[in-house]
């Protein structure tokens, strides 16, 4: 995982820093100059494999990021991006939270009917949403239920205005991007739950079940929903991956102050610092996210064990 992500942020540091760059617009002639010789006094101006050296010594001996010089000039990165957390976080666990049991339970209910015509309505309306970007669907939402209907706002309300991260008036304005970022996600477990437990319907164990008095009902709860999370439940984890890459493109579309509109902003301004670090985050989460996927299949099913013959 380490080597994974060593590979990553060489290549992002030295892609972003091969582009040109400048102090911020609007800044002074005397800020542009101390500017100037803050970066010469980082080693700016230093060959790409300097830099580079002088960058992670400061992270591995100061735990330090970096410096923001234009989204917001000369703040510390570290301290940007955890003030940017709070909306991102937010914005994903309400995705996750409506995704999963819809997912699961729109996947069993395929898997019970399968053949029948609500197994070929869900297959062929998960189809379609498993096709279409996050993007898409927050500009539909946003045409249809804001500027048709009505019913929701096109961005989130502010601070200020919603009185805090978790009143139901910002929980109301999130309704539109938490939906954007569900309905690929609502699909993608549908689908992988309906087959997981089509397979373990038709399994063996479940005419055995069957045939020692198990009405369908009791052998299908029992046995075959049991064998089947075995491979769902790890599959949360990576939707939860899933959702936090597709809410790069939705924060900046309905308005989110979160990481993924930070990560955008620090590739427009190029701002060198604010970039990595957010490279460095979203790499290191979807690496942790998949160790931990490996490894929790031992947890849910004892009969798994790594490294085992």
């Amino acid at each position: 995982m380490f080597f994974t992500l060593f590979i990553i942020v060489t290549l992002c540091f030295t892609l972003i820093r091969a582009l040109p760059s400048s102090p911020p617009e609007g800044t002074s002639v005397a800020q542009s100059q101390i500017i100037l010789e803050r970066w010469d006094a980082l080693g700016y101006n230093q060959p790409l494999l300097v830099q580079f050296g002088i960058y992670l010594k400061n992270i591995v001996t100061k735990l330090d990021f970096g410096t923001s010089w234009k989204i917001s000039k000369t703040r510390p990165a570290l301290d940007i991006l955890i003030e940017r957390l709070p909306p991102t976080i937010i914005v994903n666990s309400y995705a996750l939270m409506l995704s999963i049991p819809l997912g699961i339970l729109l996947g069993i209910w395929a898997a019970i009917r399968k053949n029948k015509w609500q197994d070929h309505l869900i297959s062929t309306v998960v189809m379609f949403f498993v096709s279409v970007p996050s993007y898409i669907y927050a500009f539909l939402l946003q045409y249809f239920l804001f500027f048709k209907l009505g019913w929701f706002e096109q961005t989130i309300y502010s601070l200020s205005d919603a009185g805090g991260w978790f009143t139901g008036k910002m929980l109301y304005s999130m309704t539109l991007p938490v939906l954007a970022l569900s309905f690929g996600q609502i699909a993608g477990l549908c689908r992988f739950t309906r087959a997981e437990l089509t397979e373990a319907l038709t399994s063996d164990y479940m005419l055995l079940a069957r045939a020692k008095g198990l009405s369908y009902s009791q052998a299908t709860t029992r046995h075959a929903l049991k064998n089947a999370m075995v491979p769902i439940l790890p599959m949360i984890i990576s939707s939860f991956i899933g959702i936090l890459g597709g809410s790069l493109v939705i924060e900046s579309i309905f308005s989110i102050p979160g990481v993924g509109q930070l990560y955008v902003q620090s590739v427009q301004q190029r701002d060198y610092d604010v970039f990595m670090l957010n490279s460095i985050f979203y790499t290191l989460t979807g690496l942790l996210a998949g160790i931990i996927v490996d490894i929790s299949y031992g947890f849910i099913d004892p009969r798994i064990r790594m490294g085992e013959k």
